[in-house]
């Protein structure tokens, strides 16, 4: 069976975007070549993208422009981004505006299972909050890969806040670059309890 692995930006107090959707907390460094070769290296383990339906716009057209420039140092990555089959999850549309897209309409569970059960590479998502959401509250995350930022933003939105339980997560490797990411890789541990109430926990 094939591997769903999670790769997201987040900042070091677990923001993935800020309150109305920010991404300008990113560190970005064009000098790093370890970390793009590694984000390669990472990309090449795959050939599935899965996307929710609210971020797929602005992914698609944000690396379809770096795409145009070979002297972008994120030239190759954006090839790559661009030139990847993607799987959008959507309760909205009928048809997919994006080339190189098909469309998930069913049940996230039964969509992703089977696309687990396919053959081939490993399967990546990318976000956004609300599917990863959903894919966690589900089980259904293999692998995390969270690319901390050295940067807190004090609110945001959170991939983690409507799971109503604890999710335990192995640490399985740490990575720093020079830009000042850190890549934590973690498999999830079954098993979780429930969170106590407000009232209960106030109690």
């Amino acid at each position: 069976m094939r591997k769903l692995k999670l790769q997201m930006q987040i900042t070091i107090d677990g923001f993935v975007a800020g309150p109305n959707g920010e991404l300008d907390w990113m560190t970005v460094d064009m000098d790093d070549d370890k970390f793009l070769q590694d984000l390669n290296f990472f990309i090449d383990s795959s050939d599935t993208i899965l996307m929710g339906r609210k971020m797929t716009d602005g992914f698609v057209n944000y690396w379809t422009d770096v795409a145009k420039d070979p002297k972008n140092p994120w030239y190759a990555f954006a090839k790559k981004m661009v030139d990847t089959p993607k799987v959008v999850f959507t309760r909205t549309l009928d048809e997919s505006p994006w080339a190189n897209t098909v469309l998930a309409k069913g049940d996230i569970v039964e969509e992703v299972n089977q696309l687990k059960n396919r053959p081939g590479k490993d399967l990546l998502v990318y976000g956004g909050a609300g599917f990863v959401s959903s894919l966690i509250k589900n089980d259904l995350i293999d692998e995390y890969h969270f690319l901390v930022n050295p940067v807190a933003i004090g609110d945001g939105k959170t991939i983690f806040s409507e799971l109503g339980r604890y999710v335990k997560l192995k640490q399985i490797d740490a990575t720093p670059y020079e830009s000042g990411i850190t890549v934590h890789k973690y498999l999830p541990e079954m098993a979780t309890k429930p969170l106590a109430s407000k009232a209960g926990s106030a109690a």
